[in-house]
């Protein structure tokens, strides 16, 4: 199973714990992450997702997101992939999503993502044809139905 996280997934760790919301997705995100190291997923990874984590003036989280992503993923879409899927980045935002987060739908469709995983609940209205758009919470849990 292929998925994608965004920036937002990978940082879910970093947030304020406190919330009970915030404490199950990081729970789950972390058990997505094991589940990546032992090759039960195959990681998309994107400049996009380079871009934002670049970005992050904390530099321990930084160079954390960094390295997990460089080590386990299995797939890169580079920036030179950008033009192409400037169509489809256009026509998810004609329907209100963000740039950011349409380059990252854009990327989890074009490299034939089961799932896109965000905590961003804006863009969990999203409805793509390609891509299931859920929480790191609803994807563990459909993994356990599965199995």
């Amino acid at each position: 199973m292929r998925v994608y996280l965004d920036n937002c997934c990978f940082n879910r760790p970093y947030d304020d714990q406190s919330q009970f919301k915030v404490s199950m997705e990081t729970r789950a995100k972390l058990h997505i992450q094991d589940l990546i190291r032992h090759g039960r997923l195959e990681l998309v990874d994107s400049f996009m997702l380079a871009f934002e984590n670049d970005a992050n003036p904390d530099r321990m989280r930084r160079d954390a997101i960094n390295s997990f992503r460089e080590q386990y993923r299995n797939y890169y879409i580079p920036f030179e992939r950008k033009e192409m899927l400037l169509p489809a980045i256009e026509a998810i935002m004609e329907t209100g999503v963000k740039y950011k987060d349409a380059v990252h739908v854009a990327c989890a469709e074009y490299a034939k993502c089961d799932y896109l995983l965000t905590t961003d609940t804006r863009l969990l209205k999203y409805r793509s044809g390609k891509v299931r758009i859920v929480n790191p919470l609803e994807f563990t849990q459909n993994e356990e139905e599965e199995e």
